[in-house]
């Protein structure tokens, strides 16, 4: 059974910094891509940043330069170090993996940017 297990979401002022984490359970999780959607109110949900078995990583241009995407095989985790954060980043972040044609999400974990 595959589980995915969001945290370190909050509320942050513009332009301060969160991690997020995300520990995957039943996948082989060293072979899998691994990624951070991202859904605000009123909008569809986005891939945010992805990154492969190999560490090849993807950014939506909205975040680049600003997220990174890590992950550490020993601890089955995904981590999304968001910086510079803005009003407009508020959302609910998910974790998402893709295994035999299925894809997999976490429960999500609001982020708030906001004065």
């Amino acid at each position: 059974q595959v589980q995915l297990v969001e945290s370190g979401g909050g509320l942050v002022q513009p332009g301060g910094s969160l991690r997020l984490s995300c520990a995957a359970s039943g996948i082989i999780f060293s072979i899998s891509r691994m990624g951070w959607y991202r859904q605000a109110p009123g909008k569809q949900r986005e891939l945010v940043a992805r990154i492969t078995s190999d560490g090849t990583t993807y950014y939506a241009d909205s975040v680049k330069d600003r997220f990174t995407i890590s992950r550490d095989n020993a601890k089955n985790t995904v981590y999304l170090q968001m910086n510079s954060l803005k009003p407009e980043d508020t959302a609910v972040y998910y974790c998402n993996t893709y295994v035999s044609t299925t894809n997999y999400w976490g429960q999500g974990t609001q982020v708030t940017v906001s004065s």
